[in-house]
């Protein structure tokens, strides 16, 4: 089997790399935008043509949460437009495609988690550039797995796990908001999700299909950063801060937690939960 992996340098891509090897029936390609420009629709075209893989996993995505509000055409150029051409082509390839979503395609008004049919309403410019590449992918009938995930950290890249070490090991305090939560997801737990998903062939289904992963349980940000500075021996008080106290260019959504079982049915996943990945990541 051959996989093209792009986005290779964010956190699901570095992850991806890095379980390469204990995957010896794959051949895998890894790009980036150097490399593989997805939204330059042409030279995405020859390329596919030239390497033929079976299956995408598409780590590419704009992330800039707060900068989307004002660079709403470069996050849809990314998220929509690129991935929109991308499906077409595998259809038309027949090849699969694996795409990355995310929580905040829903408005956070739930009071339990959300499930993949759950009505989608996002509240900022990132979650509606993502959306819109979700039902690209759908419209355009090509065999896909859209995972939507959330609060993805890893000991690649910035995210908030890497973030609060820093501050601990610098402050003696921070504040960090406690009306919202979700669940963490440790990209190394998703990266063999991703890998495990493309190599059940025969639990594949025509056109797309949306399923949800994160790693198991319900936290707010402010507790997880307490778990953070346990973890780390940080000797860092968190202050729990309400997200009016802590305001940010774009919304979040106050509820945004992720119900697994279609994964986990589907695809027999064994998944984590948020603090043992968590010990896993901070104590290797």
């Amino acid at each position: 089997m051959k996989i093209l992996v792009t986005g290779k340098n964010g956190q699901l891509g570095s992850e991806i790399r890095a379980i390469e090897e204990t995957y010896q029936e794959i051949s895998f390609i890894f790009t980036d935008s150097k490399e593989l420009d997805i939204t330059n629709h042409f030279q995405f075209k020859e390329q596919i043509r030239k390497i033929s893989p079976d299956v995408i996993i598409n780590c590419a995505a704009y992330t800039a949460v707060d900068l989307a509000e004002y660079e709403s055409e470069k996050a849809a150029s990314i998220n929509y437009l690129a991935v929109e051409n991308m499906a077409k082509l595998c259809k038309n390839s027949n090849i699969r495609l694996i795409h990355i979503s995310t929580d905040y395609v829903f408005n956070g008004k739930e009071n339990k988690p959300y499930i993949e049919s759950d009505q989608t309403e996002p509240i900022n410019e990132y979650g509606r550039s993502k959306l819109k590449g979700e039902n690209a992918i759908i419209a355009s009938d090509v065999k896909a797995i859209i995972i939507r995930t959330s609060w993805l950290y890893s000991t690649y890249g910035n995210n908030f796990v890497k973030t609060m070490v820093r501050l601990g090991q610098e402050k003696n305090e921070v504040n960090v908001v406690s009306d919202q939560y979700g669940s963490p997801t440790n990209a190394e737990d998703l990266a063999e999700a991703c890998v495990s998903i493309a190599l059940s062939e025969k639990k594949w289904k025509e056109g797309a299909e949306i399923y949800h992963y994160s790693n198991i349980g319900e936290i707010n940000w402010c507790q997880f950063a307490k778990e953070i500075m346990s973890i780390s021996n940080l000797e860092c008080e968190v202050k729990p801060v309400s997200s009016d106290e802590f305001r940010t260019k774009a919304k979040r959504p106050e509820f945004s937690n992720l119900n697994k079982d279609k994964n986990r049915r589907d695809f027999d996943l064994n998944i984590p939960d948020w603090n043992t990945s968590l010990r896993k990541n901070l104590l290797k």
